[in-house]
């Protein structure tokens, strides 16, 4: 049986170097190469959930792989991905470098300039360890395999426009139909979650941002566990300790939760540091928050722009939520996505703040009257977002309806499967 190889080179000259390589050694079946590790995750993704058969079995990294640096890339192949062998190929072969890459999850280590006999060693080596795994798997062996959860960020255009409302309200949307979610407060220093859902912590994100290996265990003791069923991760009392969470520790943190929720809602608040940058460029749909005044707006495209410059999402892989919209108001949806240049999410949350204030005052969000309009607009939204499981004898196509503690909501998806 052929042995399947996926390049992930981004430099065009290592690329061809490192394919006609593979294209010579025996029963190997180099794949096309991704360019980038975004592409690389959501390639392997895609084939994990047709079957881990679909898998290559071998991935080849090159140490200049981006955005992603090679060795955070390596792990969460590693922790998404455990019956792939990962393959760095570096210029540094140093033990220092060999003994973090086996840390991170690599399986073998190839020095550049690439030899044929140290490649062709490698390649046969992993793959055989590779096929060792899947053998396991298919035996019954309790392995995480699958792709992973859904990753929702929620980032604000600019303070006060319903970042955290939305967050909180889409992970409750998510629990009540029935999928394990987790909501973290990624906004490190002014983080609201705890205060809006009525909870006393001891643990927070900090608590892991110094752990490089997040087992199961160490991630249940992080969490809380919230009477609404969410598992929180909540950003730490002091803001001054938000400094402890780098970018590396939030790449791990999210990572981890990934592997053990079906969905994963991220508040990044509206001030970029390096662990928000790293959670929106990882997510699976990345929302952006504004309201629709002249300010707010302005704000969505500076963010909009910030983020395509610095390669951490692009404006049409982004979704704008309008908040507080009103049908008087000269600012409306489709002159939002003109300015911004992103998607913008079909539903349009109704400006009622009346609804939201004893909730908001006794801090008590998840009790929200499930009349609301505002509560029905977002539980809408995160229909539309595909983070809610449709209750049983439900057989409408694109919809569903769950019940939530206080009434009903109903949601129709959009036809394309939303943003």
């Amino acid at each position: 049986m052929p042995t399947r190889i996926l390049p992930a080179v981004g430099d065009a000259d290592a690329v061809r170097s490192i394919t006609t390589l593979l294209s010579q050694l025996p029963d190997a079946e180099p794949v096309a190469p991704v360019v980038d590790s975004t592409q690389l995750v959501d390639t392997l993704a895609r084939l994990a959930a047709e079957s881990v058969d679909e898998l290559p079995e071998v991935v080849v990294v090159h140490e200049r792989i981006g955005p992603v640096p090679a060795l955070e890339l390596i792990r969460e192949v590693a922790l998404r991905f455990p019956a792939v062998g990962v393959i760095l190929v570096t210029s540094d072969p140093g033990p220092g470098l060999f003994q973090a890459a086996m840390d991170h999850g690599a399986r073998g280590l190839v020095a550049l300039p690439l030899s044929y006999e140290e490649l062709a060693s490698r390649v046969q080596a992993v793959a055989q360890w590779s096929v060792g795994v899947r053998r396991h798997l298919g035996s019954g062996g309790d392995v995480f395999t699958g792709a992973g959860g859904t990753v929702v960020t929620v980032s604000g255009a600019k303070g006060g426009v319903g970042a955290t409302l939305t967050a909180i309200q889409l992970a409750l949307a998510a629990q009540a139909s029935g999928r394990a979610t987790a909501l973290v407060d990624m906004d490190l220093q002014a983080g609201d979650v705890a205060s809006f859902l009525d909870v006393q912590f001891r643990r927070s994100v900090v608590d892991l941002a110094a752990i490089t290996d997040i087992s199961p265990r160490v991630l249940a003791d992080a969490v809380f566990r919230h009477d609404s069923g969410l598992a929180l991760l909540l950003a730490p009392g002091e803001g001054e300790r938000g400094e402890e969470v780098t970018d590396r520790a939030a790449r791990q943190i999210v990572t981890a939760l990934r592997s053990r929720y079906e969905v994963v809602v991220v508040d990044c608040g509206a001030q970029l540091g390096g662990a928000g940058a790293a959670a929106v460029e990882m997510a699976d749909k990345a929302l952006l928050v504004t309201t629709p005044d002249v300010v707010a707006v302005r704000g969505a495209k500076r963010a909009v722009r910030m983020w395509d410059r610095l390669q951490i999402r692009k404006a049409e892989e982004t979704t704008v939520v309008v908040n507080r919209h009103t049908r008087g108001t000269e600012i409306q949806p489709p002159l939002i996505r003109k300015i911004t240049g992103t998607l913008v999410a079909d539903t349009a949350v109704p400006a009622h703040f009346k609804e939201l204030q004893g909730a908001v005052d006794a801090g008590r969000l998840h009790e929200l009257d499930g009349r609301s309009t505002v509560k029905q607009a977002l539980w809408t939204l995160a229909g539309e977002l595909g983070l809610v499981k449709a209750a049983e004898g439900d057989h409408r196509k694109g919809g569903g309806r769950f019940r939530g503690d206080r009434g009903s909501v109903s949601f129709r998806r959009r036809k394309d499967g939303g943003g």
